[in-house]
């Protein structure tokens, strides 16, 4: 049931009240309803938009213990903690990421009771197959499948309905104060679920954290995140956890739109190429790690370079090894050709793929797995898949930072309840981007941010019903 007008949101006082219309808000709805609470969504998007960056996921990473699901083999805690170790340097807290790290082989079971229905094992140009399984449809289908299940549960839900304050009383919300239809209601609740994402499409509010080069990045996450609900909290005394300036931010193509571009101008192509500034000149290794270990780095190191921009290139022999962009490439015959259309320095660029093209070192090219085909003397040096760029064609795609959603958030404890200023706070729970920063102190994993929210967003739903009754 959508609710229309606004007198209804504050016509009665509801069980659980969830800000926020994502796979975690959705998730804790589901959840709270089958406990038999009276239960309310407000997304603060339109009914196009709903869903925040979910609708733009692919896949949910999980451990597991031999088959399960579309997953195969076996995908432990350790080997999952060690990956999630080595993308955060350390930056995560243990206790609640090896949590989220167990409960994950729960949750997919649990997805697919709900409506949730994946693909086949996807290896080929993700080496997937065995950590992450793929929404057939999409993110855009998992949250539709939610939506209708929360509907088959009776929760009714209010679209366009922007939490503005949560009202709380020494460690007790008593209402939020919600913005619908150009009015403003007061919804009452007896638990309140805070699951409305991080602050990145707030401009102004990244600036101000990473100065204004900000406001030359790419949101490629919802434009509906703008960190209300975050900052109210944030202004009442709640304790947050993470870094304003980390975020997952990731390189997409330079010609996405200023929002909601979505996982289709990601580009995956870093890996089969080298990368370089405005200058003409490398500055990472490009073959670090597999990319779904470090494609969310790429994003940061843009950010860093001149004008936050730089150009991935590669030959007619990587063209087809990885994930196409919604973009087609740009296209030359020779290398000073691809200078001349990308507005680079003609020498410069020639210069530094033929050093590097020099610099590559004979072995064994095994573009799913890390082959130790590097380049010497070269600095920076590319440690994988190094091999030179010299068979025209030539292809490249600009690279701008695309940020997906923030890490400050919310600090939270196993059973997802927020902290106030005095201690745990008697009934306010907090799941998905709006609390990640617990966990992904820097770094990303693909597929993680789904792990964080369905995790939380069914412990919040499990842990606010509780409290109700």
């Amino acid at each position: 049931m959508i609710l229309s007008d606004p007198n209804d949101l504050a016509r009665d006082v509801w069980d659980v009240v969830i800000a926020g219309g994502g796979n975690a808000a959705l998730c804790a709805a589901i959840e709270a309803a089958e406990a038999g609470a009276k239960v309310l969504i407000l997304e603060g998007a339109p009914e196009a938009y709903r869903g925040g960056n979910s609708r733009h996921t692919r896949n949910f990473r999980c451990m597991h213990c031999g088959a399960l699901g579309p997953l195969v083999d076996t995908y432990d805690e350790e080997e999952f903690w060690q990956d999630l170790l080595r993308v955060t340097k350390g930056e995560t807290d243990e206790d609640l990421a090896r949590h989220a790290i167990r409960t994950s082989a729960d949750c997919l079971p649990w997805m697919q009771a709900h409506g949730v229905r994946f693909q086949p094992s996807l290896a080929g140009t993700l080496s997937l197959d065995r950590t992450n399984a793929f929404f057939l449809g999409g993110g855009k289908a998992l949250v539709n499948a939610y939506y209708l299940t929360a509907q088959d549960l009776g929760v009714p839900v209010a679209y366009d309905a922007q939490v503005l304050h949560v009202a709380i009383s020494d460690r007790t919300a008593t209402h939020l104060v919600v913005e619908k239809n150009g009015q403003q209601v007061e919804v009452k609740g007896r638990a309140f679920i805070l699951a409305s994402g991080g602050f990145q499409a707030d401009i102004d509010w990244l600036a101000r954290a990473w100065g204004e080069s900000a406001r030359n990045f790419l949101i490629r996450g919802t434009p509906y995140n703008r960190g209300v609900v975050l900052k109210d909290m944030q202004d009442q005394g709640a304790e947050t956890v993470g870094d304003p300036t980390q975020c997952h931010a990731v390189a997409i193509d330079g010609r996405a739109p200023k929002f909601d571009g979505g996982i289709v101008t990601r580009l995956d192509c870093v890996p089969f190429s080298i990368v370089v500034n405005k200058h003409g000149t490398r500055f990472y290794d490009e073959g670090e790690d597999v990319w779904p270990k470090r494609y969310a780095i790429w994003g940061r190191l843009v950010a860093a370079q001149p004008d936050q921009v730089a150009y991935s290139i590669i030959d007619s022999r990587s063209i087809d090894l990885f994930m196409p962009s919604v973009y087609p490439p740009i296209a030359a015959s020779s290398m000073a050709e691809m200078a001349i259309k990308l507005d680079l320095p003609v020498d410069r660029l020639v210069d530094t793929v033929d050093a590097f093209n020099a610099a590559c070192q004979p072995g064994d090219f095994a573009p799913q797995q890390l082959d130790g085909v590097t380049t010497a003397g070269l600095t920076p040096a590319k440690t994988n898949w190094a091999r030179s760029i010299s068979q025209p064609p030539f292809y490249a795609y600009a690279l701008r930072p695309g940020v997906t959603f923030t890490y400050l958030g919310l600090r939270v404890d196993k059973t997802a309840r927020a902290t106030g200023p005095g201690g745990l706070y008697d009934n306010i729970w907090s799941a998905g981007e709006m609390m990640a920063g617990s966990i992904l102190g820097q770094g990303y994993l693909a597929g993680f941010g789904m792990t964080i929210g369905t995790v939380f967003g069914r412990i919040a739903g499990q842990e606010a019903a509780a409290h109700v009754a």
